[in-house]
């Protein structure tokens, strides 16, 4: 499978998870008492004003594109532990990078509920990329088929 394709199909796989994965994980803790932001939030995001949900949705779906384009050497595992590889890897970068950019405290503050819930939440959303992928890449690849096999 061409690269720009991997790319495209991470990005869409990705997106998939926020909404279906990484959100539903965020109501489930939530309706379980575990507090946590509030998923499918539509509040502004600055410096545009981006919805958050559109928000979560975009930088989501960038990590999808570049772990589709990493696909290649990444090691031979199943896709839902790379996928979750993703996850934790997202993770690490929210809490010390984008953290100390954003002026907040780095990891959550280590509280380690907030820490946690953090993993659960990003973790689960990782795994739902490596599963939607799976599907994508299979689906893409059986066109390809399809489309060689009408060619001859």
């Amino acid at each position: 499978m061409s690269a720009p394709m991997r790319a495209l199909l991470g990005f869409v796989a990705a997106v998939t998870a926020v909404l279906v994965f990484h959100q539903g994980t965020s109501a489930l803790l939530n309706a379980a008492g575990v507090p946590t932001v509030a998923p499918y939030g539509m509040n502004p995001v600055p410096p545009f004003g981006v919805p958050m949900l559109a928000n979560r949705c975009f930088w989501g779906g960038l990590y999808g594109l570049a772990f589709g384009l990493a696909l290649p050497w990444l090691p031979r595992a199943p896709m839902w532990l790379l996928g979750l590889g993703v996850g934790l890897l997202s993770v690490l970068v929210g809490w010390f990078v984008v953290a100390p950019v954003k002026g907040l405290p780095v990891a959550g503050g280590f509280v380690p509920a907030r820490m946690l819930t953090t993993i659960v939440i990003n973790g689960v959303w990782g795994i739902g990329i490596g599963l939607v992928l799976s599907l994508l890449m299979r689906k893409a690849a059986g066109r390809d088929d399809e489309h060689r096999q009408a060619a001859v």
